[in-house]
C-alpha cells in the first residue's frame, strides 16, 4: 500500500473522543538505579518514535505507561519498550527490532526529553491521548488496526484503544 493510500485509509477511521478516557498519573515508586532505568528507556522511546515532535513525544511516553498497566504487557516500562525486540518480526517499537538503536542520535534533544520522562514517571498525564495502548503513524496501516478503536491523532501519529 502506497503512503497516500494507508494515509486516505485511516483518514476514514473515525476518532471516537468519547473512548479517549483520562489515564491516572503514574508514579513510579522504586529505587533511584530503576528510575534512572525507566526515564533512559521512556526517552529513548519518545526521541526513536516521535523524533523532536514535544506532543508527540509525550504522547508516546503516555502509551507506554498505560501498557505497564495493562494485561498482555510488561510491567515495567523497559519491558514494554523492548517487548519483542528479539525477535526478527513482532516488537513492540520499531527502533527496538530494526536496527535503529544501534545508531543511537545525536541530538540536542535527550535532557528535554529525559525531563518529559521524570515529569510522566511523576504522574504527569498526557490527556491527548488518555489511555491507549496502541498507536502508528499515519503512513502505515497495520494489521491490528481494525481491532481497535481509535481515540485521537497528534500530528502524524493515530492513538487507539481496545475494543470493548
Amino acid at each position: 500500500m502506497t503512503m497516500a493510500a494507508a494515509r486516505a485509509s485511516n483518514a476514514l477511521v473515525p476518532i471516537d473522543q468519547s473512548r479517549r478516557l483520562h489515564a491516572a498519573g503514574f508514579h513510579l515508586r522504586k529505587g533511584p538505579a530503576a528510575v534512572r532505568q525507566a526515564v533512559e528507556c521512556l526517552a529513548t522511546a519518545a526521541l526513536y518514535e516521535a523524533g523532536d515532535d514535544q506532543r508527540g513525544q509525550r504522547a508516546v511516553m503516555q502509551v507506554i505507561l498505560n501498557r505497564v498497566r495493562a494485561p498482555g504487557f510488561p510491567d515495567t516500562v523497559c519491558g514494554v519498550v523492548y517487548q519483542g525486540s528479539t525477535r526478527a518480526t513482532g516488537c513492540q517499537f520499531s527502533f527496538t527490532c530494526d536496527g535503529s538503536v544501534q545508531r543511537r542520535p545525536v541530538r540536542r534533544g535527550w535532557a528535554a526529553a529525559r525531563r518529559k520522562a521524570r515529569d510522566a514517571l511523576a504522574g504527569y498525564v498526557d490527556d491527548d491521548v488518555g489511555r491507549a495502548t496502541h498507536y502508528h503513524a499515519d503512513w502505515l496501516v497495520p494489521y491490528w488496526r481494525d481491532s481497535m478503536v481509535k481515540v485521537a491523532r497528534v500530528e502524524t501519529h493515530l492513538f487507539y484503544v481496545r475494543k470493548r
